[in-house]
């Protein structure tokens, strides 16, 4: 996924696309950022070792969560120009992302899980994180909590 990126950057930079130049940019700093990190040297890769597609994944999606901030903060700021911005930027991460899951399939899965073995309220954390390695990276987490919070009372 590391060289799809910069085979990206490379044909936005030659079509001079300004605004996907410069989001691939983005995401190659925060790839290298993770590459260095002392966490991931500490687990015995260095710093020159491409990042799993796995990493890279985990790494977009948190650019698209912090996209997803910055478009509330500046619509409830009243300014819906700079939340436009975003959500070009956020529209472009995602499409290296895998499809996401529907809400009324989280419910079903969910509800599946729930209807082979009822859920105690006061675990609903473990259950969430339980669904979350089930579900993986298909599913947002936010919702999947949504979903939780609406079935287990």
């Amino acid at each position: 996924m590391q060289e799809q990126i910069k085979a990206e950057l490379k044909k936005s930079m030659m079509e001079r696309n300004a605004e996907r130049t410069g989001v691939m940019r983005s995401i190659l700093a925060a790839f290298t950022t993770e590459m260095v990190s002392e966490q991931r040297i500490a687990s015995g890769k260095t710093s020159t070792d491409l990042l799993t597609d796995d990493e890279c994944l985990k790494i977009i999606k948190r650019e698209v969560k912090k996209r997803k901030d910055s478009i509330d903060q500046y619509t409830n700021a009243g300014r819906p120009e700079l939340a436009e911005e975003e959500i070009k930027e956020m529209n472009i991460l995602n499409e290296f992302l895998p499809a996401e899951m529907s809400r009324d399939e989280i419910f079903a899965k969910v509800s599946a899980k729930i209807a082979e073995s009822p859920v105690d309220p006061t675990k609903k954390g473990q259950f969430v994180g339980m669904m979350m390695r089930e579900l993986g990276s298909s599913a947002d987490g936010s919702i999947v909590k949504a979903v939780i919070d609406e079935l287990v009372k």
